[in-house]
């Protein structure tokens, strides 16, 4: 079955950089596209970044753009997602998830499967 599993989340100054890692199974990774999404208390959860499944294309939140980079590697079934200079606002649990339509990339709906989430603290 499919499994998502996200790690490397934790406390880090304003400032700041984390790498977040989701080690994908049960499917063929390459095929498909993958995002990351994020939800702080009391919010709907938000887009963050995707990449096709080639690794070509990229597309970033205009919050995040410049801050954090997406990548993976299709021979080890992983995407991450590079995060520097954080911010307060980045505070949340981050989602790494499956997509199967580029066109689908920014909305929740766009993807049919997720991991259980990590969480990010920004603070001093």
């Amino acid at each position: 079955q499919v499994q998502l599993v996200e790690s490397g989340g934790g406390l880090v100054q304003p400032g700041g950089s984390l790498r977040l890692s989701c080690a994908a199974s049960g499917y063929t990774f390459s095929s498909y596209l993958m995002g990351w999404f994020r939800q702080a208390p009391g919010k709907e959860r938000e887009f963050v970044a995707a990449i096709s499944g080639t690794g070509q294309f990229t597309h970033y939140a205009d919050s995040v753009k410049g801050r954090f980079t997406i990548s993976r590697d299709n021979a080890k079934n992983t995407v991450y997602l590079q995060m520097n200079s954080l911010k307060s606002e980045d505070m949340g649990v981050y989602y790494c998830a499956r997509g199967s339509s580029w066109y689908a990339r920014t909305t929740a709906l766009g993807y049919d499967f997720w991991g259980q989430g990590t969480q990010v603290t920004v603070s001093s």
